[in-house]
């Protein structure tokens, strides 16, 4: 059978969805479609949405909201900056907080110089923070993060406790973070997700880091199905997978499987039958 034209199995506990979701419109994007040279300009360092950007976020929300999606994500994966962090609450967020209710919001009103409302964490699954899903390290400002001290205060309810260190201390800026490199880092991440016990997570990321990390995969498949799984991201462009974990990485169990026989007995007709026939056995 030609292996990019038939059917794969996997036993569904192994399986994960992901909705894999790029950032919405970044300042720095504006500034590099007119010259690619402003990615190295300190003006775009970590660079936050653009108007046109949140309004990509409101369409994505009421996309996730309408199809029903929101409801089944267990799990919001962001990585640690502003324009990400912007899109992920925006996106997969509870709404404007509401007078009254004393919880932490998602995001606090204005962050990032946003003129919004605070966004509430309330009716909408945990968000947590993770820098293996960062975009490519090094040289561009537009990469580098504030301190985790500083996000926690503009993004009360997301949990940085993954991240190791206060300060950015992976961006360098002399250095340029290789393919190799990149996909490594992205294999890991898909790796560590794999750990997890949720089953619908969204990953909100990169560009850069989504389409070289997704090139690793596909090679097994139709070139159609290939270039569905490669092609780069728009902003705010949402697309879901499913990831196998085909070496065990994770130690999930079915919760819909069921073993049989319960209670114990002879499964008709060919087990009485076997019985029937090392009765006579015993008889002769």
């Amino acid at each position: 059978m030609d292996s990019t034209s038939g059917p794969a199995l996997y036993p569904l506990h192994r399986c994960k969805t992901l909705h894999l979701v790029r950032h919405a419109q970044g300042h720095h994007n504006v500034a590099a479609e007119k010259n690619h040279d402003e990615y190295m300009s300190e003006d775009y360092f970590d660079a936050a949405l653009t108007p046109l950007g949140w309004q990509q976020v409101d369409n994505l929300h009421k996309h996730v909201l309408a199809c029903g999606l929101l409801k089944k994500i267990e799990l919001v994966i962001v990585s640690p900056l502003m324009r990400t962090m912007q899109t992920a609450v925006g996106v997969f967020g509870g709404g404007d907080c509401t007078d009254g209710v004393d919880i932490h919001p998602l995001m606090s009103a204005n962050a990032g110089d946003s003129d919004r409302s605070a966004i509430s964490s309330l009716n909408c699954p945990p968000f947590i923070s993770v820098e293996l899903c960062r975009e490519l390290l090094g040289v561009h400002p537009c990469d580098r993060r504030r301190s985790i001290t500083q996000y926690q205060r503009l993004f009360p309810a997301i949990d940085f406790s993954p991240i190791e260190n206060n300060e950015d201390v992976l961006w360098k800026a002399d250095i340029r973070e290789k393919n190799e490199e990149v996909i490594e880092r992205g294999i890991k991440f898909l790796n560590w997700i794999l750990t997890r016990e949720e089953k619908e997570i969204a990953v909100v990321s990169h560009s850069g880091f989504l389409y070289r990390t997704l090139s690793a995969f596909g090679n097994d498949c139709h070139p159609s199905v290939k270039s569905e799984i490669t092609n780069h991201f728009g902003n705010c462009e949402l697309r879901s997978i499913v990831i196998v974990d085909r070496g065990m990485s994770g130690s999930n169990i079915s919760t819909t499987n069921y073993p049989g026989k319960i209670p114990d007995g002879l499964d008709l007709p060919s087990d009485a039958v076997k019985e029937e026939n090392a009765r006579k056995l015993g008889q002769s």
